[in-house]
Order: structure tokens, then sequence, then C-alpha cells
């Protein structure tokens, strides 16, 4: 997020105990409260927009992308790896 004067303000509620993470969380990070909830909400909401996708095609490119859909599947050494392997969160 790039440095900019902050004039808009929004304000929120909070129940005590999510008060006391995210003052922890900030104390932690060495950040205020206050740039701790703006960063995580900002990166948030940047994500739901990014996961947000339209494209837009014409006909031909519509017809190409269809046909590389209808193909049969390949044999991916790569992604037969990668599955075989466990998850680093369940190590």
């Amino acid at each position: 997020m790039r440095t900019a004067t902050r004039s808009a303000r929004l304000g929120l509620r909070v129940t005590p105990q999510q008060e006391v993470v995210l003052r922890r969380a900030a104390e932690v990070s060495n950040r205020s409260i206050t740039d701790f909830i703006l960063d995580s909400a900002y990166q948030a909401a940047e994500q739901t927009l990014l996961d947000q996708r339209l494209f837009l095609v014409n006909s031909s490119q519509s017809q190409a992308l269809l046909s590389m859909l209808d193909r049969p599947e390949q044999d991916n050494p790569g992604l037969k790896d990668l599955f075989s392997r466990r998850a680093p969160w369940n190590t």
C-alpha cells in the first residue's frame, strides 16, 4: 500500500476478545493497532478482488479455450510428484 494522507474514516465495533487478539497481533508485529487492522483488511480486500476474474475473449479465442478444456488429460510427472508429497502444514 502506498503512503498517502489518510483522510477517510472507518469505524468498527469488536468484541473484547477480538480486541485482545487484534492488539496482541499488532504488538507482536511492532505496529499500531490501526496500521495492523488497516494493512490486514487491505490485503484481504485485494485478494478478494483478485479472486474475481473476468475473461473477455472473442469467438475464436473462446473456441480455442473450449477445445483445450475438452482435450484428454495428459500425464504430468511434475504434478504427480507434487501431489504425492505431504503438505507442509500436515507434517
